[in-house]
């Protein structure tokens, strides 16, 4: 009964999966020729960023991309329950949590009226729209006009929100899930425009390891060994195999710059994941609490480091 159950569901999916591998690739197209400029504003009641106040340069910026769960601007898989702690954490730190990594035109699906229809009718076609453009960003047919789209956007947020190329003020790209694909697709786009210290900080990345991470100092990885999702990633994507030892993602190994953090016994997703306010660890702490403290840790560790270097100098 389950093997029929199971075989329904894939028939029933089926035609949708299809229709979104069809139309995943519309709005890189519509950038490619031109005819839709990206957005760039924001909502009048929504700032370009929250945290360390603009009237002084912050120890860093901070741009968070969601998961597949991203919608809108505001909105993420946790209730912005994780950008809000790590603010309140490290309030030296200016935060800008509304990138839409799954969208090159910048546009969020919330709004959109098919899309709104279709939020109340067949949610799970917004699930599947996002899961889409992961893998067209993935796709190596695409891959480098996807790369330059988004990391464009991530570079004009960081400019509203008060960011001057060549300042030297370190940029960190912190990613869950499937937001690891855009990030480590963004680095070339925002070196070669912003010129920036740039970290990027994994949770559960779900990417194909295809994108060069020569601009980026460091990569931290924080994972787990129940976090399955993440090993799809490891397994699904040749780049990600250690025999192919000139892929992208293993030169960076090799040159250093991969560091794992275990934050087991987490989930990639559910009451047990990486955010979840409810799980607790043996010493009290909530997996929400360790991972930003993780978070900030990183962040603190390496913004020293680059600082003695650059003193140094």
């Amino acid at each position: 009964m389950s093997e029929f159950l199971l075989l329904v569901v894939l028939l029933a999916l089926g035609p949708v999966l299809l229709a979104e591998g069809l139309l995943a690739r519309y709005e890189l197209l519509f950038y490619a020729v031109g005819w839709r400029e990206p957005a760039t504003k924001l909502p009048a009641d929504l700032p370009y960023a929250r945290g360390a106040a603009p009237d002084r340069p912050p120890a860093a910026y901070l741009v968070y991309l969601d998961g597949i769960g991203k919608r809108r601007f505001t909105d993420t898989r946790d209730g912005g329950q994780l950008v809000k702690a790590v603010i309140d954490g490290a309030p030296e730190l200016r935060v800008l949590g509304q990138v839409q990594p799954y969208s090159p035109l910048a546009d969020p699906l919330v709004g959109r009226p098919v899309w709104d229809w279709l939020r109340h009718h067949v949610g799970i076609v917004l699930f599947l729209h996002n899961v889409m453009q992961i893998f067209v960003a993935a796709d190596h047919r695409y891959r480098p006009l996807y790369n330059r789209a988004v990391g464009a956007q991530i570079a004009d947020q960081l400019r509203l929100a008060g960011y001057e190329a060549d300042s030297g003020i370190p940029v960190v790209l912190l990613s869950y899930s499937g937001g690891a694909q855009v990030a480590t697709g963004a680095v070339d786009e925002l070196f070669a425009e912003l010129r920036a210290p740039l970290w990027l900080i994994t949770l559960g990345g779900f990417h194909n390891g295809a994108n060069d991470l020569t601009h980026a100092l460091h990569l931290h990885r924080l994972t787990s060994s129940n976090d399955w999702i993440e090993r799809v990633s490891t397994r699904l994507f040749p780049e990600r195999w250690r025999l192919f030892r000139r892929s992208a993602w293993n030169r960076a190994v090799r040159a250093g710059k991969v560091t794992a953090h275990a934050l087991d016994p987490a989930d990639h997703i559910g009451p047990e994941s990486y955010i979840s306010p409810t799980a607790h660890l043996a010493d009290g702490r909530s997996y929400l609490d360790r991972t930003t403290e993780a978070v900030i840790g990183i962040i603190r560790r390496e913004c020293a480091t680059y600082a003695a270097r650059d003193a140094a100098a």
